[in-house]
């Protein structure tokens, strides 16, 4: 096992998108240069933006109005001199018409999602901010909007509108405004007690100064991409309300043409093409677009980081590790993983961790409760939670980088090459099927054996494991067996396709010292057994001592010492390492307290 080296040295390079380098502070890329680095946002507000400048020229393009008629040019082909595009029925321009339609889209699409959002973003916030009052009032006025049949209620309501399509948009953005507030409502909810909220108050902010300054600064990527799937839908019901005949005929729309291309469709067949083509594209490039502006915003798809000067980790490790330099069974190099926190940017849990296991060797990965140990061996499996970025680094398996392969390819390494052994064992057994069932499952995909010969080789795995009544445990319900028992089951599901790497996540945490122990003798002859690696992911020296040959150790992502397990007992070189052990209780310590007496008083020293 090893760390990155550097010529020799043993140090490793350690980089996170908010580091400071060379003393400075990393700037922050404004948003508009992220946008433009974004080759789908560029590709679809580009084409929208060409699309809207189109109908906004459309006086200056076209010599003909609108409305304006030739009865000698009545369902005139594509083609036509004077009319590329043809003539509708009513010998009206088809080009004049899709021009003007653009323009009756964008202005249905503005006032939509405008008064959705300022409807439902305003309450969003004063209903997730304020107290249950309030909440509960917001709560009933959206519930009663979404209740309303809202194409139905554009129709009935159109001799108060007028037939103006821009006040039917209007109406139609307050019946969208409940999907935003419910968004927004969401989001304030879960942000409103965060610290810096609390001492953005404390210091005595106004509420509207933290709803508008801290607040809404969290809910603004999903409303972004919100607002461009209302701007669609404003663009479509309006179109479909064209379609249907409701509204002015004066107005040129998408739907007015689509229906007329489909009053001629045996006449003319390909009126109908054009405007249906557009309005698919523009309504799609609003989608597209709302989807790169979130990535932009909330930092989904960030850039791997790059390493600057002062960002350099120390990394304590023993000579002969640092001089190893044959393949391992595992690699993992210079590894970074980040979520994303309440404001959208980007925290690293990982921070260029670089460990490697040869085959047969037992490495513990020792650190604090949220040091990144789990996360590490998450990666590992490749089963990260989706808001997880890995932003750099490499994992080798057997030479094979095991970063950017997707499920299916990881799926034939997991639970045969690979395998996991998880912590707290009663919870990740189904509660609904035998512990038989589900092990002669796991085997049967792992080994490809049929019924009979899975359960034969599940059976020998329980005895295999120490189990005294394979039987009985087999057709037992997890609630049935002990928190050991469920342990040494899982043990026998992870090694029944003989892997070469076993990863065991705190597999002792949950079980009295008598149960760990069997445990990890169990882990021990299993190991010796089957020729596996073993990963011992723990926060437990103790188990690390009983085990392991190596141990990493890992301090707020990175790993801070290597090196053999009794070297670094005996001689701690990082102050993490020795404050850790510095924490252990010896005997000593123990005797050393004075016994308890008990008298007339009560209980005393």
């Amino acid at each position: 096992m090893s760390t990155d080296r550097d010529h020799g040295s043993t140090t490793a390079e350690a980089a996170s998108t908010g580091a400071v380098a060379a003393g400075h502070a990393v700037p922050r890329m404004p948003m508009w240069q992220r946008v433009l680095r974004d080759p789908q946002a560029v590709i679809t507000l580009g084409t929208l933006i060409v699309i809207m400048l189109l109908g906004a020229l459309a006086p200056f393009i076209t010599p003909y109005g609108p409305n304006q008629t030739d009865l000698h040019a009545v369902n005139a082909p594509a083609g036509t001199p004077g009319y590329p595009l043809g003539a509708d029925e009513s010998g009206r321009d088809i080009l004049t018409r899709l021009l003007h339609s653009i323009n009756t889209a964008t202005v249905s699409a503005l006032i939509g999602a405008a008064t959705a959002l300022v409807v439902g973003a305003t309450a969003g916030l004063v209903g997730g901010y304020f107290g249950t009052r309030t909440r509960a009032v917001t709560e009933w006025m959206f519930n009663l909007v979404m209740t309303f049949p809202g194409v139905l209620l554009l129709i009935v309501l159109m001799p108060v509108t007028g037939g103006d399509y821009r006040w039917t948009m209007l109406i139609f953005g307050v019946l969208l405004s409940p999907g935003i507030y419910r968004i927004v409502r969401n989001l304030v909810v879960g942000v409103k007690n965060e610290l810096y909220v609390d001492a953005a108050r404390v210091s005595g902010l106004t509420d509207l100064r933290i709803l508008g300054r801290h607040v809404f600064f969290v809910v603004r990527g999903p409303i972004i991409i919100a607002t461009a799937f209302m701007a669609g839908s404003a663009i479509s019901v309006q179109s479909g309300l064209a379609f249907l005949g409701v509204g002015s005929r004066e107005i040129p729309s998408f739907g007015a043409m689509i229906s007329s291309g489909f009053r001629n469709l045996y006449i003319a067949p390909t009126q109908f093409l054009w405007p249906s083509l557009l309005l698919g594209l523009i309504t799609t490039s609003l989608v597209l677009l709302g989807n790169a502006l979130r990535d932009v915003v909330e930092g989904s798809k960030p850039a791997p980081a790059k390493v600057g000067a002062g960002q350099r980790a120390e990394v304590v490790a023993d000579a002969e590790d640092a001089a190893a330099g044959t393949p391992a069974l595992l690699d993992i190099h210079d590894l970074a993983i980040s979520y994303p926190d309440p404001a959208g940017k980007q925290r690293e849990v990982v921070r260029g961790l670089s460990l490697r296991i040869e085959r047969g060797q037992t490495v513990g990965l020792v650190g604090e409760s949220g040091s990144g140990k789990t996360q590490t061996a998450f990666a590992t499996l490749g089963v990260l939670p989706d808001e997880a970025v890995i932003t750099r680094g490499s994992i080798r398996f057997e030479g094979r980088e095991l970063i950017g392969l997707t499920d299916a390819q990881l799926r034939p390494l997991r639970g045969k090459a690979i395998a996991y052994v998880p912590q707290e064992p009663m919870s990740n057994l189904d509660p609904s099927y035998q512990v038989g069932t589900q092990l002669v499952e796991d085997v049967r995909w792992a080994l490809g054996l049929d019924g009979p010969e899975a359960k034969r080789r599940v059976l020998a795995l329980l005895e295999r494991c120490g189990i005294t009544d394979p039987e009985r445990t087999f057709r037992a319900y997890p609630h049935e067996i002990s928190g050991g028992m469920a342990q040494r089951v899982l043990v026998a599901g992870a090694v029944a396709s003989r892997p070469k790497l076993l990863i065991a996540d705190e597999p002792t945490t949950a079980l009295d010292v008598t149960v760990q122990a069997e445990i990890l003798d169990l882990l021990r002859d299993l190991q010796a057994e089957l020729g596996m690696a073993i990963l011992l992911v723990t926060h437990n020296f103790g188990v690390v001592a009983d085990i392991c040959d190596h141990v990493a150790v890992m301090q707020a992502g990175r790993i801070v010492e290597v090196g053999e397990v009794a070297r670094l007992f005996a001689e701690p070189r990082h102050e993490y390492t020795r404050m850790l052990l510095g924490s252990i209780l010896d005997e000593k310590t123990v005797r050393a307290d004075p016994p308890l007496v008990a008298s007339e008083e009560g209980i005393r020293p």
